[in-house]
């Protein structure tokens, strides 16, 4: 079976960047904590993806 993440809303953007901004937590870590993809974390906290939505 394959595992998905869910799709990436601005909702769940702003939680990743407040995860980041507030916490130690690491991208796999913050991933694990939302039910993501490590990599779509990266791709919100390096401004890829939803670099206009605020923590």
């Amino acid at each position: 079976m394959t595992r998905r993440s869910p799709p990436l809303t601005a909702d769940i953007a702003a939680a990743i960047k407040r995860l980041a901004k507030e916490t130690d937590l690491l991208q796999h870590e913050i991933a694990a904590r939302l039910n993501l993809n490590q990599g779509r974390v990266s791709e919100v906290l390096t401004g890829k993806r939803f670099s206009e939505v605020h923590p």
